[in-house]
């Protein structure tokens, strides 16, 4: 029977709307309000614990050091927008902080307490600080709308957290952090023992693109540090970049005495491999000099002479350091055979609506953000998590707020020196199994450092039963952390 021509048209209109009422629909359920809090994204996942059934009670703000205990570290940060000239003379239009990128190095020694007072000059969209592997207090952290408002211009805000863990660290911003980090807006952070750091020559090697080439302290190609024959070295190495940086060492063979911060078990002397520093994540290298009298570092691109004296620029060596593997054990001083909570945070792509807007966007769990898991614990739980990664590419996943040691990678056992970690590069098709202690009350991002991999999507939050959100996505603070 043929069809009359109206007949063909509804058929053809009913076609279109069985098409495109599906998508409209998709399109309406990823919108998001304006403003919301991160307490309603996604579900609450317990992991396999008994919810505690309290309502929130200690707003986030409110977890801070005591207000009348002295700093020992004070100083102010200016945050700007501006042209800028690098220490290698090279112009550049991004962001400062007190005029230069990087900004200034803090330092403390482990105890003191560290006070810094940011202020917003003239970065429009606001600016935070958030202190990358520092286990701060709740509302220090520097998530713009989960732990503070975003800083906006001529406003200001004070931090204030002790100083509790020996080693390398660095700050950046937290509000559209994918392009203020890109811009500069960051710095170095040392925290040194106080019984004293063990080596004679203390170095740092902070490395950064800007303008898409890399540089070291702010140097296009190379810095130089002095050290004599016979010193023994420790090379800070910063990775602030969002993907993973091959370091290795020409001159002398080294040690990796340190990962984000957290010293290794009887590290042995390394020749001819290169060490893999995830986006965010730093290492800490130990070498003598030799009678050479000069020892090159190499960051992928970049390098810090050590020394007098030059050494040429070589390739990256084809052995890699499996830190899964290196040192010696020891305990991790956590029961993480039985946890109280085990989570997954599985990491996939498929196309879709994020807030309206169509793409392939990352996955957490199979969900997009904003329903995405909220892993939610309480003080003093064992955690276990297993991290896998089935999305295409790599990501550095980056826990605010706590170190968690890696105890298995594709289901092979750690059986080196405990790697505690804050920043953990996970390439496509692999899976970690991690574990920490619950013990720093707060709500914690948990996310990708490759920024924008964030801002598309690839965000969760660690939140604490009993604690509370009062801060916004969005807002009048135009709070927006990725």
């Amino acid at each position: 029977m043929r069809l009359s021509r109206r007949a063909k048209t509804l058929v053809a209109v009913a076609a279109a709307v069985a098409v495109i009422a599906p998508i409209a629909w998709f399109w309406q359920a990823s919108l998001v309000p304006d403003a919301y809090s991160v307490a309603d994204m996604g579900r609450h996942d317990h992991g396999g614990g008994a919810p505690g059934g309290a309502a929130s009670t200690i707003p986030v703000d409110e977890l801070t050091v005591p207000a009348d205990r002295e700093a020992d570290v004070r100083l102010t940060l200016t945050a700007a927008q501006e042209r800028f000239t690098l220490a290698s003379g090279r112009e550049f239009d991004g962001y400062t902080l007190n005029g230069s990128s990087p900004g200034p190095a803090i330092r403390a020694v482990q105890g003191q307490l560290v006070e810094v007072t940011l202020e917003n000059a003239s970065v429009p969209d606001g600016v935070t600080l958030h202190w990358h592997g520092v286990d701060v207090p709740g509302a220090m952290d520097g998530a713009a709308g989960v732990t503070q408002d975003a800083v906006g211009v001529g406003e200001s805000f004070v931090y204030r957290f002790v100083a509790d863990q020996a080693g390398t660290f660095w700050y950046h911003s937290h509000q559209v952090s994918h392009e203020q980090v890109l811009g500069g807006l960051l710095g170095p952070l040392v925290i040194t023992p106080a019984a004293g750091a063990g080596a004679e020559v203390e170095a740092l090697a902070l490395a950064h693109l800007y303008g898409g080439r890399r540089t070291v302290n702010g140097r296009d190609g190379e810095d130089r540090v002095a050290a004599e024959p016979g010193d023994t070295v420790r090379v800070r190495v910063v990775n602030t970049d969002f993907g993973v940086m091959p370091v290795w060492v020409d001159g002398a063979p080294f040690r990796v005495a340190a990962v984000d911060g957290t010293d290794l078990h009887g590290p042995a002397e390394v020749e001819g491999a290169a060490v893999e520093v995830a986006a965010g994540g730093r290492i800490d290298l130990v070498f003598t000099v030799p009678e050479s009298g000069v020892v090159r570092v190499n960051l992928s691109g970049a390098a810090l002479l050590v020394g007098e004296g030059g050494a040429a620029a070589s390739k990256p060596p084809d052995d890699v350091l499996d830190l899964l593997h290196y040192g010696t054990k020891a305990p991790v001083g956590l029961a993480a055979a039985a946890p109280d909570r085990e989570f997954e945070f599985r990491i996939g792509r498929r196309p879709g609506f994020l807030d309206g807007k169509p793409g392939f966007w990352w996955t957490v769990n199979g969900a997009m953000t904003p329903e995405v898991p909220m892993f939610t614990v309480a003080y003093g739980d064992v955690v276990r998590m297993r991290i896998a990664n089935d999305s295409g590419e790599a990501h550095p996943m980056h826990l605010h707020g706590h170190h968690a040691v890696v105890l298995a990678r594709d289901d092979v056992a750690a059986t080196g020196s405990p790697w505690w970690v804050d920043s953990l590069e996970v390439r496509d098709g692999e899976e970690f199994e991690i574990a920490f202690v619950a013990d720093n009350p707060g709500i914690w991002m948990d996310h990708c450092h490759n920024l924008p991999h964030a801002a598309e999507g690839l965000v969760a939050h660690l939140v604490y039963e009993g604690v509370g959100a009062p801060f916004l996505i969005g807002g009048p603070a135009g709070n927006r952390p990725e």
